[in-house]
């Protein structure tokens, strides 16, 4: 065991002796020693009750011979960093939480690892750390929160609902007081926000990529069968553990293919365009933006908020993501000779699953789209490539021309949406956003969820080289590479310049000719950063393209 260079021998006296101090017994230290990286802390919703997962981890690594050692995992909250300049630190955060447990793992000669988080890039930031050490780990998530009801009415609601809805007292559809209300109700639970939002498809994707047990993406934070589930992951840590099962055994080729083909399935976040290629650089497999293409265009797709209506708890009840895979492998879809955490192959783990309700999961000669939930579009606005979540745009905005509306940031942006100064036809710019430009690529929920709301998303498109949150809908396409920051395109686009976009055709044109896009580039210099000291200055300063998933070289 690894866990031998710590503990073995008579020269291991000072170390046994370090251990000891902290109450463990020798019997304790004579087992596998098993690092549980736990992202508890009191300020994410879906972070608050991890001490009560990893409590239930701690018993089954008991209950399976080892000995569990816990550690701390710092996260943020895309929600309350939304929209200041909290959100810069966000997508930057995954790189210090996969190094961070890269220290913890080495310095402490961990045999294996269980792995606790739950939301934005607490998920991926944890896959990109267990693909990197190659030690046997495993994944279990604290769950989706339950929806919310809407106080006037029956239908569910979530956390992107209340976004919406300050965009709709601004124009008037709303009060205040009925906002008050559904801020209230949005949210009931503990948990990851309740639609497929980045959190929930990164826990699916774990799921789908044999990272998690089953009913890791989908099973409620406050159902007891979450307790069972990290209890479960304690005691197969130690059968991967004895099997020498690795995540380079796991996360191969045609498994982050399997997490591809579900993650258009299910309308999974435009951030598993920045998350995938990241964890599978770390596990030295390639995905590029054209593979993203080719399996939306043959996955057909469910219907999840925020592009549908129903939510995880629905899926859950259906038979989660399994009962997804079953579907898709009935259509060759999916690899199902991977190996997966359980120990199994993904065939032999689908053999007793079943699709519970095909309003949720529907069969893939009857889906709600035939196409997939992203789509990667080329042109010369993105050479590089930029996304859409294709699954949430209204019909009439798949194909749209007019005039930009440019912003240097989300603030002025959002300010110009707010005070009702974009027409229906403009297609908003919003640039200086991206990885290096930002510095630390913001999410744009608040001005998506501003058009939403003042029922302009029928009327209006927005583009970045920012991102956006899991929850957005409508004609918002981000990503955009190269940033305005590396010289792309997007720098030099002008007030009133003519952008056609053509989802379908997977291309965005900025409709100036080359010579006058030369001629403007020639004039252009890039501005001063806008951080220049601390951690998100050493990130701009390193950070790649989004295009290659924002990773740190």
């Amino acid at each position: 065991m690894k866990s031998d260079l710590i503990k073995k021998g008579v020269e291991r006296a000072p170390h046994r002796s370090l251990f000891k101090a902290m109450g463990y017994t020798d019997a304790e230290i004579q087992r596998p020693l098993i690092g549980i990286a736990n992202s508890v802390n009191a300020v994410i919703p879906g972070h608050v009750h991890l001490d009560k997962i990893v409590d239930a981890v701690k018993a089954g690594v008991y209950m399976g011979g080892g000995t569990p050692i816990e550690f701390g995992v710092i996260g943020v909250c895309d929600g309350i960093a939304m929209n200041h300049e909290g959100m810069k630190y966000s997508l930057a955060s995954r790189e210090l939480i996969a190094d961070s447990i890269e220290v913890m793992a080495t310095a402490h000669a961990f045999d294996a690892l269980v792995l606790v988080p739950n939301c934005d890039k607490i998920v991926p930031g944890m896959l990109m750390a267990a693909a990197r050490l190659d030690l046997p780990a495993i994944v279990v998530s604290g769950g989706p929160m339950l929806a919310g009801k809407h106080p006037e009415k029956a239908d569910p609601i979530d956390l992107i609902t209340v976004f919406e809805s300050v965009g709709a007292v601004l124009s008037g559809e709303m009060t205040e007081k009925q906002l008050s209300r559904i801020e209230d109700a949005a949210c009931p639970t503990c948990g990851s926000c309740a639609g497929m939002f980045t959190a929930n498809s990164m826990n699916c994707l774990t799921e789908a990529v044999g990272m998690g047990l089953p009913g890791n993406g989908t099973i409620p934070a406050v159902m007891s069968a979450r307790i069972r589930l990290a209890k479960e992951a304690g005691m197969q840590i130690i059968r991967l553990l004895e099997n020498n099962i690795r995540p380079s055994d796991i996360m191969t080729d045609k498994a982050f293919k399997n997490a591809l083909a579900v993650d258009m399935a299910l309308g999974c976040s435009t951030n598993t365009v920045l998350h995938l290629p990241a964890m599978a650089r770390e596990a030295n497999v390639t995905i590029d933006l054209d593979l993203i293409n080719e399996i939306s265009k043959a996955t057909p797709h469910c219907s999840l908020s925020p592009a549908g209506q129903h939510h995880l708890e629905d899926l859950n009840r259906a038979g989660g993501v399994t009962a997804v895979m079953k579907e898709l492998s009935g259509a060759g879809l999916i690899h199902t000779d991977c190996l997966t955490v359980t120990g199994n192959t993904v065939e032999k783990n689908l053999n007793t699953v079943r699709n519970l309700d095909d309003t949720v999961i529907r069969s893939t000669d009857n889906p709600y789209h035939h196409e997939g939930g992203l789509a990667i579009l080329f042109g010369n606005l993105a050479p590089e490539g930029c996304v859409v979540k294709q699954s949430a745009v209204l019909n009439e905005m798949l194909r749209h021309e007019g005039p930009a509306r440019v912003f240097d940031s989300e603030e002025d942006a959002s300010q110009a949406i707010m005070g009702g100064k974009i027409k229906k036809g403009d297609v908003i710019v919003i640039r200086y956003e991206g990885p290096r430009g930002g510095p630390g690529m913001r999410e744009m929920l608040t001005p998506t969820s501003a058009i939403a709301g003042m029922k302009l998303d029928a009327h209006v498109a927005l583009l970045t080289d920012g991102r956006f949150s899991g929850g957005t809908r409508g004609a918002a396409i981000g990503h955009i590479s190269p940033e305005a920051m590396q010289k792309g395109p997007i720098a030099i686009v002008e007030e009133g310049d003519r952008i056609a976009i053509d989802i379908p055709a997977k291309t965005i044109t900025l409709k100036v000719p080359d010579s006058e896009i030369e001629e403007r580039f020639l004039k252009w210099s890039s501005p001063e950063p806008k951080i220049t000291h601390g951690y998100i200055a050493r990130y701009a300063r390193t950070v790649s393209s989004a295009s290659e998933g924002a990773v740190v070289k």
